[in-house]
C-alpha cells in the first residue's frame, strides 16, 4: 500500500517554498502563524508527520521512513526546510540525504540527540491516555503541563482547536498515535548524520528556558559549519511558536531575507496537494 502524507499549504504556489516540520504530538496546521504573517511571501508547506493529524498512522515510524515519505511528497524542488523539535531532526536528516533539496535549514529547538534516560521518561509519559471531558479542560491541562508564558495561551489555544477533537466516547483527545509518539522518542536517541555532512546555511533558534538541550552537540555543530551556522535565543521554553512567536518569526525572516541572491536561488514551482 502506498502511503502519502497530508500536507497543509499557504501562499502562492509560484512563490519560493518553505517546508515546515512539526514535532511529536503536533501537526502541520501549527505552521499557520508563520505562514500567515512573517512568511506570507512564501509558499509554506507543512505535512502532518506519520502517526499525526491526517497522515497515515500505521508503522513503520522510523526516521528512514519519515525521510523517504517527506522526500517523495515534497522533494520535487529545493526549499527552505524548517523543523521544530523532532521535526528539526527530520529536516536535518533530509538535508543529509538530499542536500540538493534544502536551500537553507532552520532548526527550532531541535531534538537532535536525546539522552536515553530523558527519552524513556517522556516516552513512558506518552503512553498514558490524554483525554479530557471538554476542550477547555484540555487547554488548561496543557497550560499546566507546559509552564507556558501568559502570552502563549492564545497561540496554543488556536493550535489546539485544530488538533484536540472530540471522540466517539465523548472525550477530547489529540490527533496522533501514542505508539508513533513513543517510537519517535526512541528514534531521537539514535546518532544523527555527521554535522560536516550538512554544510548548508543553518539557523539554530533555541528557547531560553527549554528543557531540550543542545549544549552537548553545539560545539561539534559550530566546528563543522563555522560561518554557515547562525544562532538565536528567544524567550520561553521548547514550543517556540507558542512562547515567542514574534521573536521566532522575526529571526526566521531575517535569516531567509539575508542576501537577495540567496532568496532568488529558490526555485518557484507549482504543486498539487
Amino acid at each position: 500500500m502506498t502511503r502519502k502524507l497530508h500536507v497543509h499549504a499557504w501562499g502562492d504556489p509560484a512563490a519560493p517554498r518553505v517546508v515546515y516540520l512539526h514535532g511529536v504530538t503536533g501537526e502541520g496546521g501549527h505552521a499557520h502563524a508563520l505562514a500567515e504573517r512573517p512568511l506570507a511571501d512564501y509558499l509554506v508547506l507543512a505535512p502532518d508527520l506519520l502517526g499525526h493529524g491526517s497522515s497515515p498512522y500505521e508503522p513503520p515510524w522510523d526516521i528512514g521512513e519519515h525521510v523517504s515519505l517527506l522526500v517523495e511528497c515534497l522533494g520535487d524542488a529545493s526549499a527552505v526546510w524548517v523543523g521544530h523539535s523532532f521535526g528539526g531532526r527530520l529536516a536535518f536528516e533530509v538535508a543529509a540525504a538530499r542536500p540538493d533539496l534544502v536551500e537553507k535549514l532552520v532548526l527550532l529547538d531541535p531534538a537532535m540527540l536525546l539522552d536515553p534516560a530523558i527519552a524513556l521518561h517522556v516516552a513512558e509519559d506518552a503512553r498514558a491516555d490524554r483525554s479530557y471531558a471538554s476542550f477547555e479542560e484540555g487547554v488548561e491541562r496543557r497550560v499546566e503541563e507546559s509552564g507556558l508564558l501568559p502570552t502563549s495561551k492564545a497561540a496554543m489555544e488556536a493550535d489546539l482547536a485544530r488538533s484536540l477533537v472530540i471522540q466517539p466516547d465523548g472525550r477530547w483527545r489529540y490527533r496522533y498515535s501514542q505508539a508513533a509518539v513513543v517510537a519517535a522518542y526512541g528514534e531521537m536517541t539514535t546518532a544523527p548524520p555527521a554535522f560536516g555532512a550538512v554544510r548548508i546555511p543553518t539557523l539554530l533558534v533555541r528557547g531560553a528556558d527549554s528543557y531540550v538541550t543542545y549544549d552537548h552537540v553545539l560545539d561539534a555543530h559550530q566546528a563543522a559549519l563555522g560561518d554557515l551556522l547562525e544562532e538565536a535565543t528567544v524567550p520561553g521554553g521548547h514550543t517556540l511558536l507558542w512562547d515567542a512567536p514574534e521573536e521566532t518569526g522575526a529571526a526566521i525572516l531575517r535569516f531567509l531575507s539575508a542576501g537577495d541572491d540567496t532568496r532568488d536561488g529558490l526555485t518557484p514551482v507549482s504543486i498539487k496537494l
